[in-house]
Formats: C-alpha cells, sequence, structure tokens
C-alpha cells in the first residue's frame, strides 16, 4: 500500500516537474510563432478558391489543391479555432500557472525575510560598497545619514553598539511579485482569446448602396444571424490628386430595430461602428457592373438656380431656362483617352475615374454628345455659363465590410493594462537593501556603506551616490558653522 502511494506521489512529482518546467513554455511559444506563420499566410475562413490560388504561389499550381486539403484537414483553414491551437493555449497557461506556484513560496520567503544588521566586514563584501572618513563625531554623522536615507524615502531601522551605530534599510520588496503580474496579464490574454473563439466570431459582408442585411458571412455558405438590420445608404472612394491611388474611403451606415432606425454612423478605416458588441470595419469595395443605379446630377443654368436631379440610364432631363435637353446614354467606370489613337476608353473595371455621357440636343442645332467625369468638375462647365456636375452613380457599388464580435476583449485590455503594470515594476522598481555602519575613532568617524538590489544595479549604485553625496554635504556644512 505504501509503495503504491509513493508511486503515485512519485508520478505526481514527475508531472507537476514537467508542468513547472521553463523548456516546455519555450517549446510550446515556439509551436505557437510557428504555426502563427501558416495562419497569417493562409487567410482564415476564406473560400477555398482563393487561397488555393495563394497556395499556387507558393507551390505551384498542380500542387496547391493537394496542399490546401492536407492544410484543411490539419485545421489551418480555421486555425485560431482548431481543437490543437486551443489546446496550445490551455497548456501554456497551465504552464504558467504551474511555474508560479512553484516558484511562489521561495519568493515570498524572500520578501518577508526580515532585514538584520550585517557585521561591518559583511557589508564591504556587498555588491555595491563605499568606505568613507569624516571628521566629525558620530551622533552627526548618524542624523545626516538618516535625513538623506529619509529624502530618498527609506524607512530606517536603527541598530546600537559600543562606539558604533548601524542604519539600515530597504526598499521595493514587493517589486520581486512583478513577474507574478505578468504572469497573470498572459493568462488573462490567453483566456480572452478562449472567450473569443468560444462565444464570438469575424467574419464578413458585401453590402451594396440603398441594400440592408440581417446576416454577416463566414464563408459564402455559412451565414452568421445578426439580431438587427444593417444598410448602406452610400458609398464613396477620395483618390489622390492625378492618379487612381485611394486616399481613403467611407461609407454611412444604418442599424435598424423592427424597420426603425436606432444608429447612424459614417465609418473609414480605423473608424468603424460598433453595435451590440458587433463591430462593423471598412475593409475594401467593389463596383457591381451589372447593376443598374441611379446617376446623381446637380445642374445649374447661368445665374439660375441649381437643381438635384436622380436619373436612371435613357432618362431625359432639361437645363432651366435655357431649353436644352440632355439624355443619359452611356456609363464608364474609368475612362481614359487612349494617348496613341485619341480615342476614349474604358481602363479599369472599378470607379476609379467614373464618367457620365450624355447627348445634348440644343434648339436649332445638331445633337452632340460629351462626358462628363466625376472627378474633374470642369467636364459639366459649358460656354453660355451653364454646369452640370457629375456627383454620382448610386447603387453600383457596395462596401466591403469585417463584421467581428469578440466578448472576450474586455478581459485582452484588463490584461494590457496588468502587464502595462507588471513590466514597468519590472524594469524600474526594484528590492533595494542599504547598510550605514557608522563607527567612532576620536575626533573622527569611519562610515562603510553597502548595498543589494536584484536588478538595475547601476541604477543603484547612482542612488548611493546620492546618499552619500547628500550626507557627506551637510555633515561638512555643518562642521563649518561651528
Amino acid at each position: 500500500m505504501e509503495e503504491k502511494e509513493k508511486e503515485k506521489k512519485d508520478i505526481f512529482e514527475s508531472a507537476w516537474q514537467s508542468l513547472a518546467s521553463v523548456k516546455l513554455a519555450i517549446f510550446i511559444l515556439m509551436a505557437l510563432a510557428l504555426l502563427s506563420i501558416v495562419g497569417t499566410i493562409v487567410e482564415q475562413g476564406a473560400d477555398p478558391a482563393q487561397n488555393i490560388k495563394l497556395l499556387g504561389k507558393l507551390f505551384g499550381e498542380s500542387v496547391a489543391p493537394t496542399v490546401y486539403n492536407v492544410f484543411a484537414k490539419m485545421g489551418f483553414m480555421d486555425m485560431y479555432g482548431s481543437w490543437w491551437y486551443v489546446g496550445l493555449l490551455v497548456l501554456f497557461s497551465i504552464n504558467l500557472v504551474v511555474c508560479s506556484i512553484d516558484r511562489f513560496p521561495k519568493t515570498w520567503k524572500v520578501i518577508n525575510k526580515p532585514l538584520r544588521p550585517l557585521g561591518e566586514n559583511a557589508i564591504k563584501t556587498l555588491p555595491v560598497k563605499k568606505e568613507l572618513t569624516f571628521k566629525t563625531d558620530i551622533n552627526r554623522a548618524r542624523d545626516e545619514f538618516a535625513n538623506a536615507l529619509r529624502s530618498l524615502r527609506y524607512k530606517i531601522l536603527e541598530a546600537n553598539e559600543d562606539g558604533s551605530v548601524q542604519l539600515y534599510t530597504q526598499k521595493g520588496k514587493y517589486a520581486r511579485l512583478a513577474v507574478y503580474v505578468v504572469h497573470l496579464s498572459i493568462i488573462l490574454i490567453f483566456l480572452g482569446a478562449l472567450v473569443g473563439i468560444q462565444y464570438g466570431f469575424k467574419g464578413y459582408l458585401n453590402l451594396p448602396e440603398g441594400q440592408t442585411s440581417s446576416r454577416a458571412y463566414k464563408s459564402p455558405t455559412e451565414p452568421i444571424p445578426l439580431d438587427f438590420t444593417i444598410k448602406c445608404n452610400w458609398y464613396e472612394t477620395l483618390y489622390y490628386e492625378g492618379g487612381d491611388t485611394p486616399k481613403e474611403f467611407s461609407s454611412e451606415l444604418v442599424i435598424l430595430e423592427d424597420g426603425k432606425e436606432v444608429l447612424k454612423k459614417v465609418i473609414e478605416v480605423n473608424d468603424p461602428l460598433i453595435y451590440k458588441g458587433i463591430t462593423f470595419y471598412q475593409s475594401n469595395y467593389g463596383y457591381m457592373k451589372e447593376a443598374e443605379g441611379y446617376f446623381s446630377l446637380t445642374v445649374t443654368p447661368d445665374g439660375g438656380q441649381e437643381k438635384k436631379l436622380w436619373l436612371r440610364l435613357g432618362d431625359t432631363f432639361e437645363i432651366p431656362g435655357t431649353g436644352v435637353t440632355g439624355t443619359i446614354i452611356d456609363f464608364s467606370p474609368a475612362l481614359s483617352r487612349d494617348p496613341y489613337s485619341g480615342e476614349l476608353t474604358t481602363y479599369a473595371e472599378m470607379m476609379v475615374n467614373p464618367a457620365v455621357a450624355i447627348e445634348f440636343n440644343v434648339p436649332g442645332k445638331d445633337k452632340f454628345k460629351g462626358w462628363i467625369l466625376k472627378r474633374y468638375p470642369e467636364t459639366g462647365q459649358f460656354p453660355d455659363g451653364s454646369e452640370i456636375i457629375f456627383d454620382d452613380y448610386w447603387g453600383v457599388e457596395y462596401t466591403g465590410l469585417q463584421v467581428a464580435k469578440d466578448p472576450g476583449i474586455w478581459l485582452i485590455y484588463l490584461a494590457s493594462i496588468t502587464m502595462s503594470f507588471g513590466l514597468y515594476i519590472c524594469f524600474f522598481i526594484s528590492h533595494k537593501k542599504i547598510w550605514v555602519h557608522i563607527v567612532s575613532d576620536k575626533k573622527s568617524v569611519s562610515v562603510a556603506v553597502g548595498g543589494s538590489t536584484n536588478r538595475n544595479r547601476l541604477a543603484f549604485e547612482k542612488e548611493i551616490e546620492r546618499l552619500i553625496s547628500r550626507a557627506s554635504k551637510a555633515i561638512e556644512g555643518r562642521s563649518k558653522n561651528e
């Protein structure tokens, strides 16, 4: 019976030591780092064709489908939700907890060990030490070193012997617990990640202008129901002047519940809409070539009042007071003039330089056709002073949204604050101990100052120098006055 209990105890101790191993922590961290590299290469939860195309660039088109199938079976397509990735996070958390529990008693013993006086010879063997001689009495030296220690915010203990006195003190003994604060913050990060994986989601939604949706999508075949409706009022892209590089893109989103508007916001990159814990990020955009939208024009006759028009392809309008009519006959999402032939051509499928073609009918003159470009309002100015501005082709673009819910995010925020606090203590606060041994020698005193610290020795040495400098100046100043 005793042998079985001893065997169980040995197995438990062996397992405990394995879980408390620093080597295990390093192994898990390396595994997480390597696996995360794969997770950044392949797009998580994306359409298979998209990842197969990506893998084709890395491994070749012929083997890309096979590689994809292997990755999919291993869980790399949804890596952060896979059982083995979650298992590694749990194992690392257990490792941190066991390490902390295993080492905490020793640390706590060091923290609570009473500070005691040291012999003069022992002080001279400390890592930081200094010996001085002053022409003063022992009481004055004790008072000034005590004042100097207090000015550095040390609480002083004192020990007296015949012909000598010793001041000893310590500060920052609880700074040794900072490593456990950092451990706690890491565990909180993992807990936040696990809560997000279990109860949150990440998806996307391509929402056309003027349309609504009550769901997002993890994949084309996997919808994510929302308990409200989201609508895109409009989408807009701004470009750098003289080029087709997007400067910024934004869209106006509306949240509807029971048919009523409860929230409206214009979102941009890094400025999302958040509702009921679900975040809608501005991610991308697109042009729906087959869609039929509305042309938004602002028509202003010379000296007259501007008029806003919403028209479809083939509609006719009039410039007020001029008798001139125009009919919308064509549209180009990206109009340009060929530098060689001089012909107008469409050079892109996206709406990078949209233009509307209008056929004008002027009384007593032949009809003529003109292109008005959205990004170049001067193309809509006429010799008689009238102006037509092409404001938008509404209803043919969609806003690409990333949709995410992460109920564990508050744990991540708490962990960030906790880690910042712990790291600050680790880097800037240390456990410091100081002994000042003063021995009377007729008309002078010998002073031995020694100290130790668990980190940041250079800063501690400078603090000892300040202590000695303040005490020395005070002692010399009082001697001169007398």
